[in-house]
């Protein structure tokens, strides 16, 4: 048995916020009290700390299979319990991609072999071909959560519409990056400070949110779940909010590095600020705030980006990869950038990293309650950090690298086990 004692325990689900201890047997949690005793048990003293649920990020990128000089499934299920993650979703961009029953197979098996929860979509057409769905059914059969061309647009209406019927009927749905590339030049930079410092056409907010308008409303007309991924743009949470008013089932999620900073950290940080959708402006930056704030973003997701040095550490910053790694940071630039500015409470915070996205997935997670599951992560939420290069991903690519940051995970507890603990 393990006995937690003495933390503040938040639960978002319960809207439980109070010092008391925690009895976890084997992978549940069987008892919640302000104090208990158990002479066997080993003993976590988390005086001072935060007990939480665990993390659930439903947007990461583990590169396995094909990329795996990048991460691997293994490293980083690592990252994710660093970052005090003990859920994740995997997408489907890898080489294969995960298009059909036997890719699909071969990646669960190897994410069976690890101590977190790690779930996989597949991909919404073939081969990220555009055009030809995959077989949804026989994909959610065999172990998909969902669906999602991540880093690929469904630039066909028509695709659109069939992938969201099809979700429908199964009691799923798919989640969209959403860019025009006949809208866009070259991804990675925000279209201002590609003009103004690179002297070329950049990814323009239009090309994200006249699609998200497109493709919300056809939600609407099907009355079908459609998540958008990473929203970047004003814009963009204003046209959510209004397909959420008309009715439609609309959610969206918002990465940390876009809450926490602007285009301009490109020309500090280079190729390890460089992503997609990019960093935006200081407006860009508030309206997610805000977007966050009224419920309208109700999921924080990393898009945990990870890629090799070199392939960062190029001569030529278009050629470079977008992307940065994020497990690690996540936690901390929203106790940071959320937390400590008063825009949201702590478990506000916790909410749109555990039960809200353990939510549009039904998954046994993201909550903590007596016979609930004993997937815990305990940390100091005041604490600062200076982020070091230094992580479990097998990817260093992250611009917060030498940054001062709140918050420091101590343990992360998967199935009643410790599979992470502060050095």
């Amino acid at each position: 048995m393990l006995l937690i004692k003495n933390g503040r325990v938040i639960d978002p689900k319960s809207q439980l916020d109070k010092v008391c201890d925690i009895l976890v047997d084997g992978n549940k949690v069987i008892k919640i009290e302000e104090q208990i005793e158990m002479a066997d048990a080993d003993v976590i003293d988390a005086t001072g700390l935060v007990v939480a649920p665990g993390l659930v990020d439903i947007h990461v990128h583990f590169r396995e299979p094909g990329q795996t000089h990048k991460e691997d499934i293994h490293t980083g299920a690592l990252a994710a319990a660093a970052g005090g993650f003990t859920s994740v979703v995997m997408m489907a961009n890898t080489n294969p991609t995960i298009s059909d029953v036997a890719t699909l197979k071969e990646v669960l098996a190897s994410s069976d072999k690890e101590n977190i929860h790690i779930y996989t979509n597949a991909t919404i057409t073939k081969n990220f071909n555009g055009q030809d769905l995959t077989d949804f059914k026989a994909l959610l059969a065999a172990g998909a959560v969902s669906f999602s061309d991540d880093g690929i647009p469904l630039q066909s209406t028509k695709v659109v519409k069939e992938a969201l019927n099809q979700a429908e009927q199964l009691g799923t749905f798919i989640a969209l990056h959403e860019e025009d590339p006949e809208l866009n030049g070259i991804l990675g930079f925000n279209e201002y400070v590609a003009e103004d410092k690179f002297h070329f056409c950049g990814a323009t907010g239009a090309a994200e949110y006249s699609m998200i308008a497109r493709d919300v409303m056809i939600a609407y007309d099907r009355q079908a779940h459609l998540h958008i991924q990473h929203l970047s743009k004003a814009e963009s949470v204003k046209i959510v909010e209004f397909a959420q008013n008309l009715g439609a089932h609309v959610t969206a999620e918002a990465a940390p590095q876009h809450f926490s900073k602007t285009e301009d950290l490109l020309l500090v940080k280079g190729s390890n600020a460089k992503m997609n959708p990019p960093l935006r402006t200081e407006k860009d930056r508030l309206a997610i705030i805000e977007g966050l704030k009224s419920g309208v973003i109700s999921i924080i997701a990393t898009d945990h980006a990870p890629h090799h040095a070199d392939e960062k550490n190029v001569e030529d910053i278009t050629k470079a990869p977008s992307g940065m790694t994020g497990l690690e940071t996540s936690l901390s630039l929203g106790l940071t950038n959320l937390v400590e500015t008063g825009d949201l409470s702590l478990s506000e915070l916790l909410a749109k990293m555990t039960s809200n996205p353990a939510a549009i997935y039904d998954f046994e997670a993201g909550y903590l309650a007596e016979n609930g599951p004993a997937d815990i992560v305990i940390f100091a939420d005041k604490e600062d950090r200076i982020v070091s290069e230094n992580f479990a991903s097998k990817a260093a690519n992250s611009p917060f690298i030498g940054e001062k940051l709140k918050g420091v995970v101590k343990y992360t507890i998967s199935d009643g086990q410790i599979v992470y603990q502060a050095q």
